[in-house]
């Protein structure tokens, strides 16, 4: 690789429902226009939704699907890495999966082999605050290390939360040392740019990353495709004590749109993130305990993407046949 100088580079972690894709597509919405961006994402689904999201708004897109990035296998994430750094861009962000541990991630960035190419400013850790309250959360191990890595520490979705759950971040937060760089509070993941120019001090996680994933024989995205025939697949993988299931359908399958909000409001799944062609155009549904928020997408001739993580192993099957009750032949 020939690359001037070092590039920028942060990693946007927090756990399930913390805001981060939204956070960076809002970063990205404000970034300079002379400048190209670089995202290396990891998913713990296989089916590639929230590349999807990130792919139309000009950054150059990598993915990691199927599990924490660096547990996948090393080699994927440096080849995805390196991939990027090709294009030499002039800001590199990598977003772990929520149950990711950014422990070996920063551990591999600081190494000697990216010390000419990489500057690791600081990583930004998002969390909702109503989060604190919830002992699924306060007793997950990633979710505590999470925040002990974090150099900026930011509390998102705060127009969701009480004076109580902020009062438990502003406590949880103080409680940590060493001390943050910077701690903030914002709304619908609207992060300032400066927060990406802090610089990022060695911090300690209280656990050690040991964990394991599982998933299913096939090919993970990049290289996902539909059978002559086939209209639609599905791939399933659990790791960490969490169970996901993603669909990916094909670009002439059209979906109701209604029916499809409907039925992601009334899903009792922790984590529902879909991409999806409906009868009003392309959308991103993003579900957090039953709670839906919809952006319309400029994407077209596009495979949809449906993936449901949860505690839990849901009635796969009989999910299966309501989204494809939904979907019908354009």
């Amino acid at each position: 690789m020939t690359i001037s100088k070092p590039i920028p580079t942060n990693i946007i972690t927090g756990f399930l429902g913390a805001g981060k894709t939204t956070a960076i597509l809002s970063l990205l919405a404000r970034k300079p226009a002379d400048e190209k961006w670089a995202i290396l994402i990891n998913e713990f689904g296989n089916v590639g939704v929230d590349g999807a999201m990130l792919d139309q708004q000009g950054a150059i897109v990598k993915e990691v699907p199927g599990g924490c990035m660096c547990c996948v296998a090393g080699l994927p994430m440096s080849v995805g890495i390196n991939a990027l750094l090709a294009q030499n861009p002039d800001r590199l962000l990598l977003e772990p999966t929520g149950l990711g541990h950014p422990k070996e991630i920063i551990n591999k960035l600081t190494s000697d082999s990216y010390a000419k190419y990489i500057d690791l400013k600081a990583t930004i850790t998002l969390v909702d605050p109503r989060q604190f309250s919830d002992s699924l959360y306060t007793d997950n191990q990633n979710f505590q290390d999470q925040i002990a890595l974090a150099d900026v520490l930011v509390a998102n979705k705060i127009d969701a939360c009480s004076d109580y759950d902020l009062l438990m971040f502003e406590q949880y937060a103080n409680e940590c040392e060493p001390a943050k760089q910077t701690l903030a509070q914002v709304k619908q993941g609207q992060l300032d740019l400066s927060l990406l120019e802090v610089p990022r001090i060695q911090r300690q996680a209280a656990h050690s990353h040991h964990h394991d994933h599982s998933s299913d024989d096939a090919a993970p995205l990049p290289g996902l495709e539909l059978a002559p025939g086939e209209t639609f697949v599905r791939r399933e993988n659990h790791g960490q004590g969490y169970h996901s299931c993603g669909w990916f359908f094909a670009t002439d399958l059209v979906f109701d749109f209604s029916q499809l909000f409907t039925l992601f409001t009334n899903l009792n799944a922790q984590r529902v993130k879909a991409v999806v062609n409906t009868e009003r155009g392309c959308f991103a549904f993003n579900v957090v305990n039953q709670v839906v928020s919809v952006n319309e997408l400029t994407l077209e001739g596009f495979e949809s993407r449906i993936e449901v993580i949860d505690k839990d192993t849901l009635p796969w099957d009989e999910l299966e046949e309501i989204l494809c009750s939904l979907a019908k032949k354009a």
